[in-house]
């Protein structure tokens, strides 16, 4: 991305962004609340058109690619798309549609190869046993484990994933982790979205932080989320430490 610019209804929600990732990169992206993390991630997904500025996707410029078939080549996990899975979908239905990048299967066949993957993907979270299991009568880090599922169900060339541990409790969230945990030991590069620094995964390598739609900070993530970064994207003194690839935040003593 350079210069990337998102506008809309006279407010500015992303400034003057840049940003490259690479190949085997694993990013986090943190800030406050409205602090343009979820828009930034949607011009990422091929999913918002920036009012300026100029974004080259997986070798595609915006403006000249397809951006439909675009989307197809990219893993995306959301709270948003949770909301939008039919609660009477099977687990198994879930992952299967992304093969083709829809949401609900209703009368659509898929090949019994598709089928099988998306159980085999099923069984990679933790969840085989629940392939049948109606997508609404699964908890919250069930959910959760679907969707991520669903995300790696085309082979994606890019993860991203937006607030994957949100509404987690403990057991739930620390399990969720684990799992990114080995997702992030593979090569498709990757971008999590998150407000807390104890949701990112051992093995992440960057970190942005983002207040206002502006960049406070950008690089390797031992760069990035120190105390003074993080007290001028939040807006409240912070102190930052870490411990076997994982990291702690709090209010630094008054």
């Amino acid at each position: 991305m350079s210069g990337v610019t998102v506008v809309r209804e006279g407010a500015t929600l992303l400034a003057g962004i840049d940003w490259r990732i690479e190949e085997h990169e694993r990013w986090a992206l943190l800030g406050p609340n409205g602090a343009g993390k979820t828009t930034l991630l949607s011009v990422a997904a091929a999913a918002l058109f920036p009012s300026a500025g100029e974004v080259e996707l997986l070798g595609e410029r915006f403006g000249e690619a397809n951006l439909g078939e675009l989307r197809t080549r990219i893993g995306l996990s959301s709270s948003s798309l949770n909301d939008r899975v039919p609660p009477h979908e099977t687990a198994v239905d879930v992952v299967v549609t992304a093969a083709h990048g829809v949401i609900g299967r209703w009368a659509e066949g898929y090949e019994q190869s598709d089928v099988d993957r998306a159980v085999e993907l099923l069984g990679r979270v933790g969840l085989r046993a629940f392939a049948q299991r109606r997508f609404g009568t699964l908890s919250e880090g069930e959910r959760k484990r679907v969707l991520l599922a669903r995300s790696l169900m085309a082979d994606p060339e890019l993860l991203l994933l937006d607030e994957p541990a949100a509404g987690l409790d403990l057991g739930a969230r620390e399990a969720l982790l684990r799992l990114l945990t080995r997702i992030a030991a593979g090569p498709v590069p990757s971008v999590l979205v998150t407000h807390h620094v104890e949701e990112i995964p051992v093995g992440t390598t960057h970190a942005m932080l983002l207040s206002r739609g502006r960049i406070v900070a950008s690089g390797p993530i031992a760069e990035v989320l120190t105390g003074p970064l993080l007290t001028r994207a939040f807006g409240i003194p912070l102190q930052v430490a870490s411990a076997e690839g994982r990291w702690m935040a709090r209010a630094a003593p008054a």
